[in-house]
């Protein structure tokens, strides 16, 4: 449940725009990085204080300043107060329970992407919250902890191959939410791996177990789809064209994200829809295997109630029966057993309840 509800409740009663950071605290001290280029060149280097990144932002150059930890809202709030970041903005900076959106604020444009990962050893998915400001000269990045997907992005810009070093910022906004949801189709594919097994095990050995690892891996979709469904609305008003800070040619490659993120989504559904399934399938195996085990057992109580039957008679001990002093009185007994036993069981072959 902690992943689906942080204690938000440490915000109640505080007036709009306080600074509380809502969430875990996954790095000791924020680190702070600053890549600023442009086509010419670039100068990449790790900065001790957020005081040194402030010159950066009337530079004609495109600047990306990346913050690492969210906890230290003091360093949140100068950065706020020098790029002149709305404090409603600030507020869902620091607050990692937020759900994707975009806000256009005119003189910058901030966007909430859920970071998705998926951890091998655990086997589950991890989410990280990654706010974006884009300003006319900046990305301002913000995440909670070391770590992300956009190492390919920062060799790009060292060694200058594409476009991204040729456009503003805007690009670079597109190629980092494009890196997030290209990476969402790797943590799919972990999931389709669990689901394939899954569903090949239900179908040989449906075991209780199955069913506890079934609403897991439902309860991982569904975490899946709150972190990745309202994306498809904030990425489509980016690429409407709406949004100043968004160039039209920018517009562009951001349609493909948004195709991206919808193919995403669909195939979240998908995989619900067939957990969902699998979940009736469990039953039903279960079921048919009782309903096998039921019958195998009703067809030997059935063979054995004429023989008892049989039995029950001969055993009365009643002393005027005339097959008590016959010889062959009790093979004769073991003989209508068998034929009666052996007529049923072939009556039922031919039934085909056998």
């Amino acid at each position: 449940m902690p992943r689906f509800l942080k204690k938000i409740s440490k915000t109640s009663g505080l007036p709009p725009g306080a600074l509380v950071h809502v969430g875990e605290k996954k790095v000791e001290k924020t680190r702070i990085r600053v890549i600023d280029y442009d086509e010419a060149g670039i100068a990449e280097k790790e900065l001790t204080a957020i005081e040194e990144c402030f010159p950066y932002k009337d530079t004609p150059t495109v600047t990306w300043v990346n913050i690492d930890g969210l906890h230290e809202v003091d360093v949140i709030q100068k950065l706020g107060d020098t790029y002149g970041l709305h404090p409603l903005i600030l507020e869902d900076i620091v607050n990692t329970s937020q759900r994707p959106k975009m806000e256009d604020l005119e003189d910058n444009v901030f966007v909430v992407v859920k970071m998705l990962t998926y951890d091998d050893e655990e086997g589950v998915v991890k989410a990280e919250q990654f706010s974006l400001v884009l300003g006319p000269h900046y990305v301002i990045s913000f995440q909670e902890k070391v770590g992300d997907v956009f190492e390919p992005i920062r060799e790009r810009l060292r060694k200058g191959k594409g476009l991204i070093r040729k456009r503003g910022p805007d690009y670079l906004l597109y190629r980092l939410i494009d890196a997030i949801v290209d990476n969402y189709f790797v943590v799919l594919e972990k999931i389709a791996g669990e689901v394939e097994s899954l569903e090949d095990r239900i179908m040989t050995e449906p075991t209780s177990d199955l069913l506890q690892t079934i609403h897991y891996l439902k309860s991982e979709l569904i975490f899946l789809r709150k972190s990745v469904w309202p994306l498809r609305e904030a990425i489509s008003a980016l690429e409407r064209g709406e949004v100043g800070l968004i160039q039209e040619k920018t517009s562009l490659y951001l349609r493909d994200v948004y195709d991206h993120t919808i193919q995403v989504v669909d195939t979240i559904e998908t995989f619900r829809d067939m957990v969902s399934g699998m979940l009736d399938v469990y039953l039903s195996s279960v079921s048919n295997r009782m309903n096998e085990v039921m019958k195998v057992l009703t067809i030997i109580a059935t063979i054995f109630i004429p023989i008892t039957f049989i039995a029950g008679i001969y055993g009365m001990n009643f002393k005027n029966m005339p097959e008590l002093e016959w010889a062959w009185g009790y093979p004769l007994v073991w003989c209508i057993i068998l034929a009666v036993g052996l007529i049923m069981v072939l009556y039922f072959r031919k039934r085909k309840w056998l």
